[in-house]
């Protein structure tokens, strides 16, 4: 097998943290069993951390977490200094009558090196916690610019939203369907790529596992009816309801999210869909961000990252409908208060 890419050890470092989603889970255990490279990464990940299951787990905030991460990377270059100037002093005294010391040169090596280690794991720590953030605001920024697509798209087409003709009850997970008939709540949103008011990669998420996928050329993008499939769309679309629209109360109103964490793995099309609600899937959030939160796009062009599900006054769960415990892929929300996200 090849070397692993970054991608594949990322994968890695979160199923040690326990930080993957069930698809996710099931990627890193099948890379575990067919890459010997991988099972020695994630061997020494686990031994590291090992010290790590004897600590209580106590509930933070988050900012204080990454602040605390900032305080110990700050240290660690104090004492890189420290530990430059102790190894100068020892080269001087190298001419001088030497004197007996309980700190040999020895010993104060081995403490460096101990304070290289840990200085090493604070800073492969930071450097994910930085990367992190800036998935997030890469993220928002391009939500905003699908926002400023719609709005060309309305502007061209007498103020109407990107849309295609679907009969009620028709099955909106079908994602990546190319055929006749209008499937899938992402072909409405496929018209912005085909017509040129958004570029393709700003439908993926940089925090999504998935990684990227392959740029089209603008004629290649015109065969296509919809998104090539689930991995080259990493976002969830509202599904509207039947009721006319109501233009009142946009900055509380959902318009799409970080992928929907009930759909994000789907059936082929030619099979049925059919999921049941549980406790599981009716609390987690958006896989793109580690499981921490989702950065949701509002009717009115506003983009939030929030750490729970339910939005706005009504605190409604912007991945679920309302009263609704198994999905077959059709279901469509009864008011426009209930927002639905999918697939």
């Amino acid at each position: 097998m090849n070397a692993l890419n970054e991608v594949q050890k990322q994968l890695l470092f979160d199923y040690s943290l326990g930080l993957t989603t069930e698809a996710q889970s099931i990627k890193a255990l099948k890379l575990l069993s067919s890459s010997e490279e991988a099972a020695k990464i994630y061997a020494r990940l686990k031994n590291t951390l090992s010290p790590l299951d004897a600590i209580e787990p106590e509930a933070c905030p988050e900012d204080l977490a990454e602040s605390t991460v900032l305080q110990l990377k700050t240290a660690f270059e104090a004492t890189q200094l420290n530990l430059n100037g102790l190894l100068a002093d020892e080269l001087a005294k190298t001419e001088e009558p030497k004197i007996r010391s309980p700190w040999t040169f020895g010993r104060r090596l081995a403490n460096a090196a101990v304070f290289m280690i840990a200085g090493g794991i604070f800073l492969f720590t930071w450097n994910s916690v930085t990367a992190y953030a800036r998935q997030k605001i890469q993220c928002q920024g391009q939500m905003a610019q699908i926002f400023r697509g719609m709005n060309g798209y309305k502007a061209d087409n007498n103020d109407t939203m990107p849309a295609v003709a679907a009969a009620a009850g028709t099955p909106w997970w079908k994602v990546g369907y190319q055929g006749k008939e209008n499937y899938s709540n992402t072909r409405p949103i496929w018209l912005l790529v085909k017509n040129g008011y958004v570029n393709s990669s700003d439908f993926i998420c940089p925090g999504s596992i998935r990684g990227p996928v392959q740029q089209w050329t603008p004629s290649k993008v015109k065969q296509y009816n919809d998104f090539r499939s689930r991995r080259h769309i990493t976002y969830s679309v509202r599904v509207m309801c039947d009721k006319p629209h109501d233009n009142t109360n946009l900055s509380a109103r959902a318009l799409m999210a970080d992928i929907n964490p009930l759909f994000e793995n789907l059936p082929d099309h030619s099979k049925p869909m059919r999921l049941k609600l549980n406790r599981k899937l009716s609390s987690r959030n958006s896989g793109n961000h580690l499981g921490r939160g989702q950065n949701v796009l509002f009717c009115d062009g506003s983009v939030k990252f929030v750490k729970s599900r339910r939005v706005g006054i009504e605190n409604d769960d912007i991945f679920t409908i309302r009263d609704v415990t198994v999905y077959t892929g059709v279901e469509v929300p009864a008011t426009e208060s209930d927002a639905f996200l999918a697939p």
